[in-house]
This record gives C-alpha cells, structure tokens and sequence, in this order.
C-alpha cells in the first residue's frame, strides 16, 4: 500500500494523515452510509490506529453514534464525514473520499449490497467530463 496520505474535511479545518490503508477499499451500501453521506454508497477503508492521527482541527470534530458502539466523527463546521470507530476494534474507517491524496490502490468490494437502491445504474446513462451548461 501507499505511504503517508494527507486527508481533510471539505472547508479544510479539519485534516488527518495514515500511514498507509492497512485493509482494501470496499464500497458500503449499508443504509447507515448511505443516509450520513447522502449518496448510493461510501468508499471506505481500514487503518490501523497506530496509522492515523489527527494534524490539524480536531477540536472541530464532532461525532455520532449512529448504532452501538459505533461513532461516526465529522467536521462540525462543514459536516464531511472522515472517519468512524469502534473503540475495541484495533482499526478505525477512513472516508477515502476525504483523501486529498491518491492511495495508489482502486476498489475490491462491494459490501451491503442487500441495501443497494435500485435506481443505481452506469448502462444506458449519460456520463460526462464535468457538468454540460
């Protein structure tokens, strides 16, 4: 896996570093994810917690246990989630999406897919660069 990735909250106040993703990125299409992100899945991955720290804004975090003993942490002043915990697991769970940084590694699961929605397709729909004017 790659070497140290910087991560961070959409109006920066909050950053993070790992050291390296020590668990493949799966995509989570629990129902949990799906409402905290507000979107079809969230691409997650496990660090250990000797590999992630805090670099700047902690004091901005806020956190919600969103089912037991699970704390989902989050900038208070923007609202990106980037990380949740179990406090016995020896792992936390990055938001890959808050990377700024290219872990160098793509995807290898789809988990939850139980709880996928349905209108989630790529056949048969448009894709483009960036938004058409």
């Amino acid at each position: 896996m790659t070497d140290l990735l910087n991560g961070s909250c959409f109006c920066k106040a909050v950053r993070y570093q790992v050291d390296s993703l020590d668990m493949p990125i799966s995509h989570c299409h629990c129902n949990s994810c799906r409402k905290v992100h507000a979107a079809a899945f969230v691409s997650t991955a496990g660090v250990m917690r000797e590999h992630f720290r805090w670099t700047q804004g902690e004091e901005l975090l806020s956190s919600f246990e969103s089912s037991s003993g699970k704390y989902r942490h989050f900038c208070a002043r923007c609202g990106s989630h980037l990380m949740a915990e179990r406090k016995h697991q020896p792992h936390v769970i990055v938001r890959v999406a808050t990377l700024d940084d290219d872990p160098g590694v793509r995807p290898t699961s789809h988990i939850w897919t139980a709880h996928a929605v349905p209108w989630l397709a790529y056949e048969g729909v448009e894709q483009w660069d960036e938004w058409k004017a």
